[in-house]
């Protein structure tokens, strides 16, 4: 591992206004860390503020490329030549928060003009934003640039020769986004991106399946792809491990706090989508239900849920009623850190089968964290993270049935429950802890940084 000296790091993240975003949180606490490591990090949002569970490490940074500008710039050819004033008028934070409201479109299929735009980067219709954030950057003066994804790629190549330093580019699960563009902009997406990737110095991916798929897509050398697994912060985790799988699953548990459930329980924390494998899940657990075995079960569905997502939320209380097990379910929408953590403690088993192919899976961390056993599908990262952690289970994709088994085998088997949750817990605490992954990452910028000092610009 490279020594690390103190730099000056640039780390540019899209904010998800009202909603919660797992790359925010990871960038969120990235920055935290690598300050604690005594490096300057300044964590920088676009096109909305960020919406987080942990102190916001972008305060006093500036926001660029703001929503409001950045979509009527792509809509009217007039407004890309709005006077200053009106133009940081709309880029005001107070008035982006009221525009991250219900009218908000994230879905992929709404965007694939403005996914093109921004991939073409100076050449774009938002060339204006790009050349307020290069100004920004010439003041700040960064040792290394991070962008946190790869739909970023467009600011890559005007950011690299005007700054004359390197640019790292996490892989955040970007495919599966890209991949549901309309025709023709998802082959003209995935162009453009390799094309700009090339001016990219080092991608960093947070597991090998990822890693492994990102280089393919993108076209990318062998080297300039590193895996470098997704870390969190453990401050208020697994305070005392879940009751209901320390104890049969048949009778009720006596609550010794808010977090710890009278009965057994599912759950799911990720965002309440279809991509997340959220009604699969629900179809598991009318399985169960209908089975019988497992006596008193609950679902509580906890997770991001922005207005696209309201509508699956909807459709699926509406089958669960219709099943009468209604009162056995809660949706539990955009949590706060603590929360979040009393929730995953509430459980008995977690599942957040996913259909999409999943980079990493952050809320299998913290589950885990929590002391949580999981059951996910045998697909994407998941057989890498249930190898590294022996936290969990495997289960073909897509099959509710053999979800279901899984999940019932360990509702039924508390011990093996237990020990699953605990082998988890500590290798999150080894492996996956937000002060590993900082210390890595500075390592890898501090290599990306000497490395590019000896080239021939």
């Amino acid at each position: 591992m490279v020594e690390t000296r103190s730099l000056r790091l640039v780390l540019i993240t899209p904010g998800a206004g009202k909603m919660f975003c797992g790359a925010c949180l990871r960038d969120n606490a990235l920055a935290a860390a690598l300050r604690r490591l005594g490096h300057d990090a300044t964590l920088t949002p676009l096109y909305l503020p960020l919406t987080l569970d942990e102190e916001d490490q972008s305060a006093g940074a500036p926001l660029f490329y703001g929503g409001i500008n950045v979509y009527l710039e792509q809509r009217l050819a007039f407004f890309r030549h709005a006077p200053d004033w009106l133009h940081h008028f709309l880029a005001s934070p107070a008035l982006l928060k009221l525009a991250a409201g219900p009218a908000t479109r994230t879905r992929p299929e709404h965007l694939g003009e403005i996914t093109l735009s921004m991939l073409r980067g100076e050449q774009g219709n938002q060339a204006r934003e790009l050349e307020e954030l290069l100004l920004w950057l010439r003041r700040e003066k960064p040792d290394v640039l991070c962008l946190s994804n790869a739909l970023l790629l467009g600011l890559a190549p005007r950011l690299r020769s005007e700054l004359r330093v390197p640019i790292l580019c996490s892989l955040q699960g970007e495919d599966w986004f890209l991949d549901a563009l309309p025709q023709p902009a998802r082959d003209q997406a995935w162009k453009i991106a390799a094309d700009r990737a090339a001016r990219v110095d080092l991608f960093i991916a947070p597991s090998r399946y990822f890693g492994d798929l990102m280089q393919r897509r993108l076209q990318l050398p062998q080297d300039r792809v590193r895996v470098l697994f997704n870390g969190i912060n453990l401050e208020g985790f697994a305070l005392n491990p879940p009751s209901a799988i320390r104890n049969s699953p048949q009778t009720s548990v006596p609550a010794t706090n808010n977090a710890v459930p009278q009965f057994p329980t599912l759950g799911y924390f990720a965002r309440m989508c279809p991509e997340k494998g959220l009604e699969n899940l629900a179809a598991a657990f009318l399985i169960l239900k209908r089975r019988d075995r497992v006596k008193n079960l609950k679902l509580r569905v906890g997770g991001s849920c922005g207005p696209a997502d309201q509508v699956l939320v909807d459709q699926l209380r509406g089958r669960l009623e219709a099943a009468q097990v209604g009162g056995d379910v809660e949706f539990l929408p955009n949590l706060s850190r603590a929360a979040k953590q009393d929730f995953l403690r509430s459980l008995s088993v977690f599942s957040v089968p996913a259909t999409c192919n999943e980079a990493f899976g952050l809320y299998v961390i913290e589950a885990l964290a929590a002391g949580v056993p999981v059951v996910q599908p045998r697909h994407a990262a998941f057989p890498e993270l249930i190898a590294e952690t022996g936290g969990g289970l495997l289960c073909a994709p897509g099959d509710v049935i053999a979800l279901a088994d899984a999940i019932e085998s360990l509702l039924l088997d508390p011990g093996r429950a237990r020990s699953l949750g605990e082998a988890g817990r500590k290798a999150v605490a080894d492996k996956f802890n937000v002060q590993t992954m900082a210390a890595e990452f500075a390592a890898l910028c501090a290599g990306a940084a000497a490395a590019f000092s000896t080239r021939q610009f």
